[in-house]
């Protein structure tokens, strides 16, 4: 079991999509059609069940990129899942899952800050340091 916040996170934010994308083609876990808002259904260009299998399938990728390359994934799940958040909202109904979802939006842009490599802090410049030519203030400072 991994040890270290930054691959839990990666697994997490990893595998659950592909999970909840490959589910858009069968329904086995919920009938994710319910969570479309009626508002966003009639701009779409397609129906809403078609919309469901495209979203799907970006899941399936955000997933993957996800477990690949951690920070651009992360990004681009807390994007994904801000937008589901905003589509919830609009429905007026399911805010439970609207507010879980945001949550979920912050800790995939903090995945998305992590450092590369797990333990390693990312180096910061380290300011000059100048000596003071007394350090102890007895010279005058005429004579500086």
């Amino acid at each position: 079991m991994p040890s270290d916040a930054r691959t839990l996170l990666r697994i997490g934010y990893g595998l659950v999509p592909i999970v909840a994308g490959a589910d858009k083609f069968t329904n086995l876990l919920v009938d994710w059609d319910k969570y479309l808002s009626p508002e966003v259904e009639r701009r779409l260009p397609v129906d809403g069940r078609t919309f469901m299998r495209l979203v799907g399938l970006v899941e399936i990728a955000a997933g993957l990129l996800v477990l690949r390359r951690p920070r651009v994934g992360g990004a681009v799940v807390s994007g994904w899942l801000a937008a589901i958040t905003g589509n919830l909202l609009s429905t007026g109904k399911y805010l439970d899952i609207a507010a879980r979802d945001a949550l979920l939006a912050v800790g995939a842009a903090a995945l998305a800050m992590m450092p590369e490599r797990p333990g390693v802090k990312e180096r910061m410049p380290i300011p000059e340091r100048r000596m003071r030519m007394d350090p102890v203030g007895t010279i005058p400072q005429s004579v500086h």
